[in-house]
């Protein structure tokens, strides 16, 4: 990240934030470039295979995508813009798949004896940190983020893969750090919204709003629902597009 010098502490429940807004040059954009999330050599050794990083990376880009187009004109990453977004997963814990499979298999079980499932077993949990900012055309620090935030057993199913709870998770802080330049504050506070059409036709696997956003394939809809119901691999329902893994795997190169 360019600047970490304006960055104040602003915690939600569960995650650890520092942030910081220019919220009149935010408020006033239009128009937004992603430039796809990278990992940094710390966070690549915790995660060795590009494929698992590159569900983690896309699944962030594509929740930022989605959600910024609620009020932002999503451009291509080679188009200018008035503000450019990139992040960089700066660690991961990765989670125990052993642990997720005792899991999901006690919550699975319970649910044909009880009304409702069990929690997940407080073992095994993985986390996800992340920075990222807000770069205006001239070259400054409109908005930017430290964040941070584990897992635990009421909110996050288990998944049986490493990368199962940074997969949920980075989906998290991609509406987390869209919040803060959709309304120019902390994500953090406030009711729950309706979403607009376009984020449920998305999230349900459709069109994108943006033909930008379709860089970053399509969610994975019903199928990736059930999927984190019966704690499937992310993979197994979430195709990354392959430009994703080739940039995964030439950036793990450059660490090496």
């Amino acid at each position: 990240m360019s600047s970490y010098d304006k960055l104040v502490p602003t915690h939600g429940h569960v995650t650890q934030a520092n942030i910081h807004v220019d919220s009149a040059a935010v408020l006033s954009a239009k128009t937004v470039r992603i430039v796809p999330t990278t990992f940094s050599a710390r966070a690549t050794q915790s995660i060795a295979k590009a494929e698992d990083r590159a569900l983690v990376t896309n699944t962030l880009d594509r929740a930022m995508c989605v959600r910024l187009s609620d009020r932002f004109e999503i451009v291509a990453e080679n188009q200018p813009a008035d503000l450019t977004v990139h992040a960089v997963v700066t660690n991961v814990i990765p989670t125990d798949a052993g642990a997720a499979a005792l899991s999901t298999v006690a919550s699975l079980g319970s649910s044909v004896v009880l009304p409702v499932g069990v929690p997940r077993l407080p073992i095994g949990l993985g986390g996800l940190s992340v920075e990222a900012e807000a770069i205006g055309k001239d070259g400054t620090q409109k908005a930017g983020i430290v964040w941070a935030r584990g897992a635990n057993s009421f909110a996050n199913k288990a998944r049986v893969s490493r990368v199962g709870d940074a997969y949920s998770l980075a989906a998290s802080f991609g509406n987390d750090f869209s919040k803060i330049l959709l309304i120019g504050k902390s994500p953090f506070g406030g009711g729950p919204s309706l979403p607009p059409l376009h984020r449920v036709r998305s999230g349900l696997g459709g069109q994108s709003k943006y033909a930008a956003c379709e860089a970053f394939g399509r969610a994975p809809g019903l199928p990736g629902l059930v999927g984190g119901e019966l704690g499937l691999p992310p993979a197994w329902t979430d195709k990354v597009p392959e430009h994703a893994v080739a940039r995964s795997q030439v950036a793990q190169r450059g660490t090496e």
